[in-house]
């Protein structure tokens, strides 16, 4: 499932059609209803793995979940396609995802400092949220998107390795600088995330996710279903420390 930070890039990639006129519509989960053609994409909004496409009298809701992809210009030749928006000099198609329509209540809803790649995002208040469940772990904390909105398994485990916390580390155990050292990593790794992803070395820079062995011990990595969750961790035992 793509992490926020791919998100970001896909927003990147897409913003070049906000202000443009949608000449063509397609895609089986487009509103027989809808008339959006003609219509303006007045703006692009993420949260975490989710993307907004803004219209007067729509709003799509498009989630890639595990296997969702989309191509720029041209659509793909292959039947899968849930919705496509063709402008003047190309368009967006998303292929084997999830689309939705909401409406403006949807977004007023959101707690935009929630998402680690935002410029509103908000570590006071995450840290608050974390201290009111001291019987979680940190691991399904850190999958939670209305905690940690864009974090997926590969950040998780990633941000843990550096801050040398143990995945199975229950939040009330923490000391504060390691909770808060968490927090921060979570979003540091985000952007360190999104630059290797686009210069295409993302998985070079693994020091943990899916590795053998610990970069710092040499130990071999655990391979864990852990918390509630049962998403898979990887850790080093000698350099995570379990609170």
């Amino acid at each position: 499932m793509p992490e926020g930070p791919t998100i970001v890039l896909m927003k990147e990639d897409l913003q070049k059609f906000v202000g443009e006129k949608v000449t063509e519509v397609s895609g089986s989960e487009v509103p027989k209803t809808s008339e959006i053609k003609g219509e303006i994409l007045k703006e692009i909004k993420t949260f975490g793995k989710q993307t907004f496409l803004i219209f007067d009298t729509i709003i799509f809701k498009v989630h890639l979940m595990m296997f969702g992809s989309y191509s720029l210009y041209k659509r793909k030749d292959i039947d899968t396609l849930r919705l496509g928006l063709t402008f003047k000099d190309g368009g967006m198609y998303f292929y084997t995802c999830v689309v939705k329509v909401v409406d403006e209540s949807f977004l007023l809803k959101i707690d935009w400092e929630a998402d680690i790649m935002s410029n509103k995002w908000n570590p006071e208040k995450t840290e608050q949220t974390l201290k009111a469940a001291p019987k979680m772990m940190i691991c399904d904390a850190l999958m939670n998107q209305d905690i940690f909105s864009g974090v997926g398994n590969i950040i998780k485990n990633e941000a843990l390795f550096r801050v040398g916390i143990h995945p199975e580390s229950l939040i009330g155990n923490l000391p504060p600088k390691k909770l808060k050292e968490i927090i921060a990593e979570a979003r540091n790794y985000g952007f360190d995330f999104k630059k290797w992803k686009k210069a295409n070395v993302l998985s070079k820079h693994f020091q943990i996710y899916h590795q053998k062995n610990c970069p710092i011990c040499g130990a071999e990595v655990i391979k864990k279903d852990t918390g509630k969750s049962k998403r898979t961790s990887f850790f080093c035992e000698n350099d995570q420390k379990l609170y």
